[in-house]
C-alpha cells in the first residue's frame, strides 16, 4: 500500500509500557478511559493467588452478544474442566448464565462485569484467552504473547479467527455443530489442546514471537517508531 499511496503504518496501538513491564509490575490501575468501570482490585488480587499458566481468561468484548444456548455450553465447559477461569460477563449478558452457576463456581472461577484487559493478559497466571476475536482483543493478546481460542461472532471477527489459527498459528478455532453452536465438549477439547497439548507449546512460542515483533516495531529503530517520526518531521516542516 505504501508503494502506491502516502501511507505510514503504526502500531500496535497499545501503551508501550505494557511491552516492557511484566505481570502488572506497576502495581496500580492505569489511567486510560474504559467503556465500563473495570473491577481492577478484585481481578488482580484473584490472579495473584493463582499459579502461573493456570487461568483461562474469557471475554466476548464490549458489543458481541452470545446466544443463550452458547452461553450455557461455555459455562458448563468452564465448570467441568480442571482449570481456573476468569470470565467477563457484561450486565446485559448475565441473565444468560445457568441458574446457580456463579455460586457453584466460586472455588475455581471469578466472574466480573468488566476488567482492564491488558493487565489481565499481561499476568503470568493467564494460560490462554477464549475470545470473540474482536480486533482490539486479538491485537492485545498478540502483543502480550497469549495463545487464543477463537469463537468469532460476526463480521471481521471471522477473518481474525482465520489468522489466529492458520496464519499466526497462535491458537485454535473450535468447530461448530449443526446448530452453529460450539459444544462444551469441543470447548473443553480446545482448552486442553492449547494449555496442555503438544500444539500448545507451538502456540506459546509463536505468541511470544509476535509479542517480540510488536515490541520491536514500537521502540527505537522499529517500523512504527520510524514512521511516526517521519510523519512528525514532515508535518513540522510544512
Amino acid at each position: 500500500m505504501a508503494s502506491k499511496w502516502p501511507i505510514k503504518t503504526i502500531g500496535p496501538l497499545i501503551p508501550s509500557t505494557y511491552l516492557t513491564k511484566t505481570h502488572n509490575d506497576n502495581g496500580k490501575e492505569d489511567s486510560r478511559i474504559h467503556l465500563f468501570k473495570p473491577d481492577y482490585e478484585s481481578c488482580m488480587k484473584w490472579l495473584h493467588e493463582r499459579d502461573d499458566n493456570s487461568v483461562i481468561y474469557v471475554s466476548f468484548g464490549s458489543a458481541a452478544g452470545v446466544e443463550q444456548e452458547q452461553m450455557e455450553e461455555l459455562a458448563y465447559a468452564l465448570k467441568e474442566i480442571n482449570q481456573y477461569f476468569l470470565w467477563v460477563v457484561r450486565d446485559s449478558e448475565e441473565h444468560k448464565l445457568p441458574k446457580d452457576f456463579k455460586s457453584e463456581s466460586l472455588e475455581k472461577g471469578l466472574i466480573v462485569k468488566w476488567c482492564n484487559q491488558l493487565d489481565i493478559l499481561n499476568h503470568k497466571a493467564i494460560a490462554c484467552f477464549l475470545t470473540h476475536c474482536g480486533w482490539n482483543s486479538t491485537l492485545e493478546a498478540l502483543s502480550m504473547g497469549v495463545p487464543m481460542i477463537a469463537i468469532p461472532q460476526f463480521v471481521d471477527q471471522m477473518t481474525h479467527a482465520k489468522f489466529i489459527e492458520d496464519v499466526w498459528k497462535v491458537g485454535v478455532r473450535p468447530k461448530l455443530n449443526k446448530k452453529e453452536i460450539v459444544t462444551r465438549e469441543e470447548i473443553s477439547t480446545c482448552i486442553d489442546e492449547v494449555v496442555h497439548g503438544k500444539r500448545g507449546k507451538e502456540f506459546k512460542r509463536n505468541a511470544l514471537k509476535w509479542k517480540d515483533l510488536a515490541k520491536q516495531s514500537m521502540f527505537e529503530g522499529g517500523s512504527s517508531r520510524k514512521n511516526i517520526e517521519e510523519f512528525i518531521s514532515k508535518v513540522t516542516s510544512l
